[in-house]
């Protein structure tokens, strides 16, 4: 019995050795990762060979289709029918393009796609023999909105690049503040706070900076509001200040963007070239040559050509009461009767007629005399009417509040850093206001 007792438990034993030594050789299987699915364009990526590339010098829809296997014959006959809505003509050098290729056999093109910027693109359907087209596309755009705060200690540009944020801010305040502030005379210690909105990919890729809401520009101890608004008068958005006051001037404060102003408006200035004392009725406005000159005012071309003093040269009238003229161009864009507005480039800089230097002279009539624009008293455009201010002052209620929130920076302290509007923790009741304003 005992015997027995003791060959049973050896069995048992000899029976557990061998399971725990089976379970040690399992193999242990890996399941297959699925693959990523990539969609862009539209496209399920996964489902063609893709040939992603940058448009160079020499490049040609053609030769591009040629060396992906369509023949000369069917890519102009592509061409042909999508000119209507792409010009395959205008492909520029740097810019991105993808062709898709199918995977079987046939090794056709199914779409050329051709991006000329960061959101929008442009689709050629190829590979449907009755159907081929083409269409404009765009990306889908996140708006950001962010909240900035700056000052300056030597020109705004340079402040607005201690922020890390985009330069092409430095371009939207100049020209909401082109009337009010002479920005080659801001000075040490002037400072502004923004709320603006940035535009992103959903990928996450900064595709630019979409308008200004508003502003505060402290210039000398003196607050310049502005605040971006439509009236019902207008199709696009002006600046106005707290009071419904346009910061819009009927002239632009300059007709460039110059270096400096090399000589001013005179009764009594030796003469460069003359070699003699005489009147100099305009401002000089030194600039590189090929700068483009704009128009400081709508109006209409009465002049466009070259004279031995004036070089090629350009005049305006704006209105019964007031002329231009942009003297020493170095290239007329416009021609004689032609509109033009406020801010449209008239031609470029540069030293042509009785000039030293590439620059622009810049000459100012009111009723028929030559006079100095800075001593004289600009007309504004129009204010926001008094039947439309209650509901503008309504509008720009929270938006105010949110932009008095956010602390000024002073040179000591200049550690406040660009945030979100979410951590000012004020309502974004901007959109609902200003829908409403406008429906009245």
């Amino acid at each position: 019995m005992r015997f027995n007792v003791v060959r049973i438990a050896m069995i048992l034993l000899t029976v557990i050795f061998a399971s725990c030594e089976k379970k040690q050789t399992i193999t242990k299987v890996e399941l297959p990762i699925p693959e990523k699915i990539v969609t862009e364009f539209g496209y399920t990526l996964n489902d063609y060979e893709v040939i992603q590339d940058t448009i160079e010098e020499g490049d040609s829809f053609g030769w591009i289709l040629d060396h992906n296997g369509v023949n000369r014959a069917r890519v102009y006959e592509i061409a042909s029918k999508v000119k209507d809505s792409f010009d395959v003509r205008r492909l520029k050098i740097g810019k991105k393009y993808t062709v898709l290729k199918c995977k079987d056999s046939s090794d056709q093109v199914d779409a050329f796609i051709y991006q000329p910027n960061k959101i929008d693109y442009n689709v050629v359907h190829i590979n449907d023999e009755d159907s081929i087209y083409a269409e404009v596309k765009h990306k889908k755009v996140i708006t950001k909105r962010k909240m900035l705060s700056g000052i300056i200690e030597s020109s705004l540009s340079a402040a607005i690049e201690k922020e890390n944020t985009s330069p092409y801010l430095t371009h939207l305040l100049s020209r909401i503040y082109q009337w009010s502030i002479d920005f080659f005379r801001i000075q040490k210690g002037d400072r502004f706070k923004v709320i603006y909105n940035e535009r992103y990919l959903e990928d996450g890729t900064f595709v630019g900076i979409e308008n200004v809401e508003a502003s505060v520009f402290e210039h000398l101890n003196e607050p310049f509001y502005a605040f971006e608004h439509q009236i019902p008068e207008q199709k696009e958005d002006s600046y106005f200040d707290e009071n419904g006051k346009s910061l819009q001037s009927f002239f632009l404060k300059a007709p460039l963007n110059f270096s400096r102003i090399s000589s001013r408006y005179s009764g009594r200035r030796f003469h460069p070239v003359q070699k003699r004392w005489k009147s100099h009725k305009g401002t000089d406005y030194a600039a590189p040559t090929g700068t483009p000159i704009w128009s400081t005012a709508n109006g209409t071309v009465i002049k466009a050509g070259y004279t031995r003093g004036n070089g090629k040269y350009v005049k305006i009238k704006h209105n019964s009461t007031y002329s231009t003229q942009y003297l020493h161009m170095s290239k007329i864009l416009v021609r004689r009767g032609q509109q033009v507005k406020q801010g449209q480039v008239i031609g470029k800089v540069g030293s042509t007629g009785l000039a030293t230097g590439p620059h622009v002279c810049y000459r100012f009539w009111h009723k028929g005399r030559q006079i100095d624009p800075y001593r004289h008293k600009m007309p504004h455009a129009k204010n926001i009417a008094e039947k439309y201010r209650e509901a503008y002052l309504l509008d720009i209620k929270y938006t105010k509040e949110e932009l008095d929130s956010i602390p000024f920076k002073s040179l000591k302290t200049n550690t406040l850093k660009n945030v979100d509007s979410l951590t000012i923790g004020k309502p974004n009741t901007n959109e609902s206001l200003a829908e409403a304003s406008r429906s009245l």
